[in-house]
């Protein structure tokens, strides 16, 4: 085998959002970071799975997100303003929404999300203090004591050493799947907890470690009227236009999904605006609105994150490689199921069938199918931590009049419904209101190990607290926490555990970490707010 060493202060697995934003802070601390991605491009589900952001109401005024994601959204737009033909209305807008979807106030290309995350890395990549691997996965885990000595990589290229291994200090933990966790014998949990264990209201009777929520494998299409882009008929077509969830009487395969509002009902959605005043999804995740432009360059360009390609036929995390593969493939099966159910059996709201005109456009998402490079994976295998978060610490209804829950030693913000897509077994789904929330250093330390850390969706928290630190601007400070936490380790020769448990480097830290831009806390303004009885 041919294999060689390298070595890092920080040893960042997976170049997911959150790992991206670990090795960037943990650079500009001064230290020396190796990171590592499966594909060929960094950024997780803003880039190679292709979701775009999903915020709040708060956002535009610069609150409730790290100062680095709000440049990061900056950057986005004067991307646009600079390389773009935009229209003097669209130049002149503050808050310019380049695709004008509605799921988005920044509903944007996965391709442009990786060209700003890469100005934002650059001067680190330039000058060595962050490595990136690419195509590369973590095979092995060496622990002794509590401590990872190493891991070993497989590099999957062929014109360079096809393992190595990587020491350094610290190891953080930025897949989407929390595969560190079991490799390294790291305590963790997976899928539904039990109420006895929880508390929550929402939680199962019963834990089932394999009750995930779907996975999504996006795909990006545009839609030319008049034409026949047609796709040959996927192999599991049939499957997928019969196959019927337990919580509907419709196909999966239907213009009829849950209401996010009311998870107990169905709602009827349509492909394009109308005036019959059905939902359209096409504008829900379009990231390319021509219409703001000087010059017609382009189709509108959606993205397909659909209930329609939810795939929650069985797990892809913590199953064997004989189930795994054929669960991945058949998410693939799923989304181009839905590519030609759409293009040849979709009911139209004028009494047809089938948008023929509808085009897969790989040169969106990088990939030659138009599929993205990765499947959406929303919830990962999360660590037992010092402290876990629950539905009590988020949940509208079961705070009541406390709002917002405080953390002495909070590391981030952020505010998201408790949203939790249809799981791979029971079929749950639930949409529960939220109040804004704070993230617990606690979360962020494993209950053993010393020198690992989360730094991704894999913090200690419930599967339906994780329904709302899923999203793109947490994971972002997650993990940004995650590389300032190891870069004052380091700095301070003291583990992780110590840290928490001492008042006065927790206070510090936090001192870092404000520096950094990172907001700890929300605004009395925004607890005021929350707190109106509704209208």
């Amino acid at each position: 085998m041919n294999q060689h060493t390298l070595q890092a202060d920080v040893i960042v697995i997976g170049g997911s959002l959150g790992g991206t934003l670990a090795a960037l802070a943990a650079a500009k601390q001064g230290l020396h970071v190796i990171l590592t991605e499966p594909t060929d491009w960094l950024g997780g589900q803003l880039t190679s799975q292709a979701v775009p952001p999903d915020e709040h109401r708060w956002i535009e005024q610069g609150i409730g997100a790290p100062g680095t994601f709000i440049e990061f959204r900056e950057r986005v737009r004067e991307y646009y303003r600079n390389n773009y033909p935009l229209t003097e209305e669209a130049l002149t807008n503050p808050i310019l929404n380049p695709g004008n979807g509605w799921v988005s106030r920044l509903a944007h290309e996965p391709k442009v999300a990786l060209q700003v995350l890469e100005d934002m890395l650059a001067v680190y990549v330039n000058t060595q203090r962050i490595e990136v691997l690419y195509q590369t996965v973590p095979v092995e885990v060496d622990v002794e004591h509590d401590t990872i000595r190493s891991i070993t990589v497989n590099r999957l290229g062929h014109y360079r050493p096809k393992y190595t291994t990587l020491i350094g200090q610290y190891y953080l933990d930025g897949t989407d799947e929390g595969d560190l966790l079991p490799m390294s014998g790291t305590e963790y949990v997976s899928g539904a907890e039990a109420r006895s264990q929880t508390d929550e209201p929402h939680a199962l009777e019963e834990a089932d470690p394999l009750d995930m929520q779907s996975i999504t494998h996006v795909a990006a299409v545009d839609y030319i009227e008049g034409g026949d882009f047609t796709i040959d008929k996927p192999e599991e077509y049939e499957f997928w236009r019969q196959y019927t969830p337990s919580f509907s009487e419709y196909p999966i395969l239907s213009w009829y999904a849950t209401d996010a509002n009311d998870t107990t009902k169905l709602k009827e959605f349509t492909l394009l605006p109308n005036e019959q005043g059905v939902t359209s999804l096409w504008d829900y995740r379009r990231i390319v609105d021509p219409s703001i432009w000087t010059e017609k360059l382009s189709a509108e360009v959606s993205l397909l994150n659909w209930a329609m390609n939810d795939y929650y036929a069985g797990p892809v995390t913590g199953v064997p490689l004989q189930e795994r593969i054929p669960n991945l493939e058949s998410a693939r099966q799923l989304t181009l199921s839905l590519v030609y159910w759409l293009q040849t059996e979709a009911p139209r709201l004028d009494g047809g069938k089938g948008y023929p005109g509808i085009r897969l456009r790989g040169d969106i998402v990088g990939t030659a199918d138009g599929l993205a490079k990765a499947p959406y994976i929303r919830e990962s295998r999360r660590i037992k931590g010092m402290y876990t978060i629950t539905e009590h610490d988020v949940s509208k209804e079961l705070r009541g009049e406390q709002g917002i829950k405080r953390y002495e030693d909070s590391v981030g913000i952020g505010s998201y419904s408790l949203d939790l897509h249809p799981t791979v077994k029971t079929h749950r789904t639930f949409y529960i209101p939220n109040y804004p929330f704070e993230i617990p250093l606690g979360s962020l330390i494993p209950v053993r190990m010393k020198n690992l850390l989360p730094a991704c969706k894999n913090i200690s928290m419930t599967q339906i607290a994780g329904g709302c630190y899923r999203l793109h601007p947490v994971e972002w400070n997650i993990g940004e926490a995650a590389g300032y936490l190891a870069a004052y380790a380091i700095q301070n020769e003291l583990t992780p555990q110590e840290i928490y448990e001492s008042s006065e480097h927790v206070s510090r830290y936090q001192d870092m970490l404000t520096a950094g831009g990172v907001q700890l806390h929300w605004p009395e303004e925004v607890e005021k707010e929350v707190l109106q009885p509704s209208k």
